[in-house]
């Protein structure tokens, strides 16, 4: 367990940017994680790899869990169960050992199950929720529930779940295509060509509108390699945001909205973030 107060999160999101969390707490299990809800009374935000996740600069003024001691996978009759905290390149190795096949995706995403299961992520084609059998989650009262997909509206890129304040623990996952999706080297490969992989970003920022790509839309703003402050336009993929000199939360956020500033007034399309703001 770890119990810290006025934790920089810049440490915790893959933007590397970020104010303090007022209290930052690490569970080693979903027991120590219970007991200290059932105590809690601030706002609650879960996190897990923070790749899709950006706290404004004045900070978060509440209780922040991280997840990843939370990083159990077993196999159990056909269903693959993972706790949240577990990485989603993982739960892909782990299913592909065991002869599971539709799994392979996941390893293009750099992110942990419970913020996959919250965002509905997805890639090359396949998304999570196409796999979930049954979650577990907890209440801000420290309840564990079970619930089933049909407990949440599942589309693009958005899960709503039908009961408000729970936080996913747990899932249980049935991986059953009849051979693999792609080879997951073969993913690698893709997203290491096509995107700028080893500098601080959150991945995709924005959701692709219907028929067509945020990426092709940026792009045709000539908007690569555009910079407010310390964040810059990835020159590799103009649906990156690379924190390429000390951002702060504030230059980010105020590129996504040139960003849709621009694409609104060149093409009348309104881009929606999948990063997450708090």
């Amino acid at each position: 367990m770890t119990h810290l107060i006025n934790e920089p999160m810049s440490k915790h999101c893959s933007l590397r940017a970020g104010g303090l969390a007022n209290e930052f707490f690490v569970p080693a299990d979903i027991d120590q994680l219970s007991s200290h809800l059932k105590k809690n009374k601030k706002t609650v935000i879960f996190i897990g790899l923070g790749s899709n996740l950006l706290i404004r600069d004045n900070g978060f003024d509440g209780l922040v869990v991280h997840t990843k001691h939370l990083k159990n996978i077993s196999f159990d009759n056909s269903v693959i169960k993972t706790d949240a905290g577990a990485t989603l390149a993982k739960l892909s190795r782990f299913a592909g050992a065991n002869n599971k096949h539709g799994a392979e995706f996941l390893s293009a995403i750099p992110g942990s199950v419970g913020g996959a299961l919250a965002m509905n992520a997805g890639a090359f084609g396949s998304e999570i929720w196409q796999y979930v059998v049954s979650v577990k989650t907890i209440d801000m009262n420290g309840n564990i529930q079970q619930r089933s997909p049909d407990d949440y509206v599942i589309t693009y890129r958005s899960v709503k779940a039908k009961h408000n304040d729970e936080f996913f623990v747990s899932a249980e996952f049935n991986f059953n295509q009849v051979e693999k999706n792609i080879e997951a080297r073969d993913l690698l490969d893709k997203r290491n060509a096509s995107q700028p992989i080893g500098l601080p970003s959150c991945g995709s920022v924005f959701k692709n509108p219907n028929n067509n790509f945020a990426a092709k839309l940026i792009e045709a703003c000539n908007l690569k390699g555009f910079c407010i402050g310390g964040a810059c336009i990835s020159d590799k993929h103009a649906n990156f945001i690379i924190n390429q000199n000390s951002a702060t939360a504030k230059d980010i956020e105020e590129l996504i909205k040139h960003i849709q500033t621009t694409v609104a007034d060149a093409h009348g399309v309104a881009l929606e973030p999948e990063l997450v703001i708090i």
